[in-house]
């Protein structure tokens, strides 16, 4: 089964199907690991905001929902010299599709400038009962150290951020 999978993929590589050898993928090859987990909500900026994005009625009250809605991204992305700078993006769950909300590169880890082995979400299951975000980070900061350190990535359902050594 593997051999007729290697010699399948070897074909469509050849054959230059666009499926798997497409020069415009928006996706780099310096993203190394990516975990979406968690989930937010804010309430729309303005009225005229609410008015034009406003979802049907919600069943419990009856009134348009005027939340926006997501979850979250962890994206670890290598750098030339082989450390990782470590984003965090909020993804906004519209009627047209994901769309990032925001992005930033969390400063803690670049200053450590970590090899990252791994990115791990709290639930696999992806449902999690309240706003936020959990995730742990698994890294080094010598290449040739036997084990990996953990870090986790908090955030509450008020938004705020916490990165620390995790504490097992």
């Amino acid at each position: 089964m593997k051999r007729h999978l290697c010699a399948t993929l070897a074909v469509l590589l050849l054959a230059g199907s666009p499926a798997l050898a497409e020069e415009d993928s928006p996706v780099s090859e310096a993203i190394t690991f990516v975990v979406s987990t968690g989930f937010w909500e804010e309430p729309m900026e303005n009225d005229s905001d609410a008015a034009a994005t406003a979802k049907p009625e919600t069943a419990e009250t009856g009134k348009p929902d005027t939340l926006r809605r997501g979850y979250y991204k962890l994206i670890a992305v290598r750098q030339p010299d082989s450390t990782a700078h470590i984003h965090l993006q909020q993804i906004e769950a519209t009627a047209e599709g994901p769309k990032i909300a925001s992005s930033t590169v969390l400063e803690e880890f670049s200053a450590l400038k970590p090899y990252v082995t791994d990115i791990r979400p709290e639930n696999s299951s992806g449902v999690t009962a309240q706003p936020g975000l959990f995730a742990t980070v698994y890294l080094k900061t010598d290449p040739k150290a036997a084990e990996s350190e953990s870090w986790t990535v908090l955030i509450d359902d008020l938004g705020e951020i916490r990165i620390e050594r995790a504490t097992n």
